[in-house]
């Protein structure tokens, strides 16, 4: 999510509703579509916690039997946000082990990642922001080989930007500036990306919160972006096709919010995160599961 006054992410009610939550009945969901549109069938969904699942998640390789990981509101550590890093978005994890997590704050000229390396130890990334670049760090997205990570800004864009991947590329250390080295190019504007996942070394599938729906006849779209070439470090371009809606449904009418998302190449299945309007978000927000076919 971006800022919104500090960002819509934050959902300022969601304190006050989560302490009413113990008063009230579980709204009634609407029931599933009979068919999912587009090239990704919906085979499943888990309930997202609004807390602590409710802003990114990714599937974990190393070491073997990791389970999946989350951030939310609640997965912010005390430290941080009194450094005034108090947001935290959608995250990944390289097949070698290595987990990043994307930070934003209220103000300033930068934006931090947050690396655990496979020992288990965090080194913290800043990177200052370059000429026009967007204060909010929504997502990040690591390479099939690791050595660059793409993250995206909110609002209509047509780049995405490139960096080395802080604490895998030997290019980066926690004492420097962590640069922006190159964009993606894209043939089509996006809107409101929250979260990208590579799929292969040239495509990448992510999650639009798109409310409008004027780019590309539908809100909240699935977005695949075809590469030019692997990523390198140098300027590609993308090739942007909506492929479909994401799930909305709720037993609460109003605006939903897609959140993050994951591919996990081990089983082929690719993994949305999307909140549910009003009360519902602590009831029936939901991560939908997707497989292609």
């Amino acid at each position: 999510m971006p800022l919104r006054s500090a960002g819509r992410r934050f959902r300022p009610a969601l304190t006050a509703l989560i302490a009413a939550a113990t008063a009230t009945v579980l709204a009634l969901t609407a029931a599933p579509p009979a068919a999912a549109a587009g090239t990704w069938t919906e085979v499943g969904s888990d309930r997202a916690d609004p807390l602590t699942e409710s802003q990114g998640l990714t599937s974990v390789e190393v070491p073997a039997g990791s389970p999946n990981r989350y951030t939310g509101i609640g997965t912010v550590p005390l430290g941080l946000a009194f450094r005034g890093w108090n947001h935290v978005g959608d995250p990944d994890a390289s097949y070698d082990g290595h987990y990043i997590e994307p930070y934003q704050r209220d103000s300033g000229g930068a934006k931090m990642y947050r690396v655990q390396a496979p020992d288990g130890t965090w080194s913290e990334y800043v990177h200052a922001l370059s000429p026009g670049e967007a204060l909010n760090n929504s997502w990040v997205a690591i390479t099939p080989d690791g050595q660059w990570m793409l993250s995206g800004e909110w609002g209509t864009m047509t780049r995405l930007l490139v960096f080395p991947t802080p604490g895998v590329n030997p290019a980066t250390s926690p004492s420097a500036n962590l640069p922006q080295v190159a964009k993606v190019r894209l043939d089509h504007a996006v809107r409101d990306v929250q979260g990208c996942d590579f799929e292969t070394a040239t495509r990448l599938l992510c999650s639009s919160d798109d409310p409008e729906g004027s780019l590309f006849g539908m809100t909240k779209p699935l977005l695949q972006i075809d590469l030019s070439a692997a990523p390198d470090g140098t300027d590609v371009t993308g090739h942007v096709t909506a492929l479909r809606q994401l799930p909305l449904r709720s037993g609460c009418s109003g605006g939903f919010e897609a959140e993050g998302i994951d591919y996990d190449r081990r089983t082929g299945t690719l993994r949305v995160i999307v909140i549910s309007p009003g009360f519902c978000v602590l009831t029936d927000s939901k991560t939908y599961r997707f497989t292609r076919g």
